[in-house]
């Protein structure tokens, strides 16, 4: 239960559509028993008695709650002063206006339950998706991305469902039972306390057939999710499948994971619809058993026995009390499914980012002098990546990053713009610890180009722009001039307008990075990152993409790791990285000199050329 009000503390403010549902669900119930009520009445009208030719004449009103007698009454009294006919009209006019009233709120107190349930999709799904945006970056190199877009999308939907439905059946089933009861009392007692044997029976063998549901629903939102994320990876590598002529082979691995989630659903669904035949059969038999019982009374004429008109009115309130009884105990069925996808949702939320501000963190104006690296280890669980490694980046100065592939470059890189914290040592800029600033503020200082370029499924104006929405069109132009991109942008089919597709993948990789460079350019940051920016591109796309990137670079402090060395021999400190060290610093000249691993690296790239 506690899972359960965690996730109705999503529909806050509650009361704005609490209140209002109680009272009309109150009315819609209240109206509702009324029109049975009115059976009696009508029965009594209608049903001459055998041995004078009148209507049955009924007992008066025992209680004020005893609204079978009240209406009782009210008919004898009609039938004396008015006679049949008449009664019957009035009869008849009084059911239709309570048919009317009782559908007339039953319809607004839906409409209230639908506003809550929207509400509370609305907040759980921000709720999610705002904390999965706060993540820190390494969470979602060890998640399936399926994972987490099943819990945003499918889960929240079971969660929305079950808890406003489980809100609904718990009060209004309830009350319009206890509605039922009232009047079947009123109606016969002793006939009641035999009848209602069927519901706490009914309730106990319903538990034993769900009793599975919770642990089986788990198990399908996390197959679902696999899908999902086989979906997703499959579209992302569509080319390669096929380049490797594995369609096969990746469809028979989707559908053994299609099966095996189709066949829990199968096994679920039916314990889920056994619940439904079990009580109705419960049901039925016990109105048998009512007819059994209730017509010996009538036979056996024994003092207070029921009437025609009243043992009639009774089979078919207690008909209706099966209803509520069924949907109650369905509804136990639901919110197994619903607790367990919640408890996947709430895991989601509960996630908390590992890098946060602290409360004092102070807002980097910005940047004046240097970014200071001293002795910074990093290590992915008991893996080290970095070890002590030490330098700086003065201001004004481009610096590049070499080594191995493997020897931690691009990890240093992520924690620059504090993508990671170090497990030991310290960044500092301008002298403050990073520990001590905003995130935000020390990522509004950088601007990164890397070697995969991403865009949106947007306009190439719009992808631009992502770095400064408020730009004009003046300043979106003028960025991609820099970045070498207006020439071709101006040739595509809607220029500036023209849809980039999902990933960019209706621009070559030279013209994705130079779009993704203007974005840069335009964020006009004083640090740029950039990570092996031309490293997959042909020799005219790099020559472009580097052109733009000189452009970019220029009157900035720059942080460049290079696929090609002959590129970055313009920087004015070269960092040599391997196994997570630092093994060698200094300008081209300096480390060519040394004639250590840069140069090794050197020869290596010239023999390959």
């Amino acid at each position: 239960m506690k899972t359960y009000f965690r996730l109705l503390s999503f529909a806050k403010p509650i009361e704005k559509f609490a209140i209002p549902y109680v009272i009309v669900t109150l009315l819609a119930v209240l109206f509702g028993t009324l029109n049975l009520t009115l059976l009696v009445p009508l029965f009594d009208t209608l049903l001459p008695s055998k041995s004078s030719g009148t209507v049955d004449v009924v007992n008066s009103a025992s209680s004020a709650f005893d609204i079978t007698g009240k209406f009782s009454d009210f008919v004898s009294h009609s039938l004396i002063v008015n006679g049949r006919a008449e009664t019957l009209n009035y009869v008849c006019i009084i059911i239709v206006a309570s048919v009317l009233l009782s559908n007339f709120f039953r319809y607004f107190s839906q409409r209230f339950m639908e506003d809550l349930r929207v509400h509370t999709l609305l907040n759980l799904r921000k709720s999610v998706f705002n904390n999965v945006m706060n993540l820190h970056v390494g969470y979602f190199n060890n998640e399936r991305k399926g994972d987490i877009i099943s819990k945003v999308a499918s889960d929240v939907q079971v969660v929305q469902f079950t808890v406003t439905n489980t809100l609904q059946v718990v009060f209004k089933e309830p009350l319009t039972l206890i509605f039922y009861i009232i009047v079947l009392l009123s109606i016969s007692v002793k006939l009641t306390l035999f009848s209602l044997l069927v519901i706490p029976v009914s309730a106990f063998i319903i538990s034993k057939i769900v009793k599975r549901i919770k642990q089986q629903a788990k198990e399908s939102h996390e197959s679902f999710a696999k899908m999902i994320g086989f979906l997703d990876e499959s579209l992302s590598g569509i080319k390669i499948i096929k380049a490797f002529n594995s369609t096969d082979r990746v469809k028979e691995k989707f559908q053994k994971e299609n099966e095996f989630y189709s066949n829990l659903n199968r096994k679920m669904v039916r314990r889920q619809q056994l619940g439904s035949p079990v009580s109705e059969f419960l049901g039925v038999l016990m109105v048998s058993l009512i007819v059994w019982y209730g017509g010996n009374l009538i036979i056996s004429n024994q003092p207070g026995a029921l009437t025609t008109s009243q043992f009639i009115a009774y089979i078919a309130f207690f008909s209706q009390v099966m209803r509520p009884a069924k949907a109650l105990t369905d509804s136990f069925s639901g919110i197994h499914s619903g607790i367990a996808a919640g408890e996947r949702v709430l895991d989601l939320i509960d996630t908390k980012p590992l890098l946060v501000n602290q409360p004092d963190a102070k807002v980097l104006d910005g940047f004046n002098n240097a970014i200071s690296v001293q002795n910074v280890s990093f290590n992915y669980g008991e893996k080290q990546i970095l070890n002590s490694i030490t330098f700086d980046i003065e201001k004004g100065k481009t610096v590049a990053l070499v080594g191995p592939s493997g020897g931690g470059k691009s990890t240093l890189m992520d924690l620059l713009p504090r993508f990671h914290d170090p497990k030991s040592g310290t960044i500092k800029i301008d002298g403050h610890d990073y520990r001590e600033l905003t995130v935000e503020s020390i990522r509004s200082q950088m601007g990164t180009v890397n070697q995969e370029s991403f865009l949106f499924n947007d306009s190439i104006f719009n992808n631009i722009a992502f770095a400064k929405p408020d730009a004009t069109e003046e300043e979106i132009i003028a960025a991609a001039k820099i970045a070498n991109a207006h020439d071709f942008i101006l040739n595509t089919e809607n220029g500036y307008q023209t849809n980039v597709g999902d990933r960019g993948n209706k621009l070559s990789g030279g013209q994705k990075q130079r779009v993704c460079i203007a974005r840069a350019v335009l964020a006009n940051p004083p640090i740029m990152l950039l990570d092996e920016a031309t490293s997959a591109l042909d020799t005219e796309s790099e020559k472009l993409v580097q052109d733009a990137l000189n452009n970019l670079m220029k009157n900035r402090t720059s942080i460049v790791i290079a696929h090609r060395l002959s590129t970055i021999q313009h920087a004015d400190k070269i960092v040599v990285i391997d196994k997570g060290e630092v093994v060698e610093s200094g300008s081209h000249s300096e480390l060519m000199n040394k004639n250590g691993l840069y140069r090794r690296l050197i020869d290596m790239q010239a023999f390959t050329d």
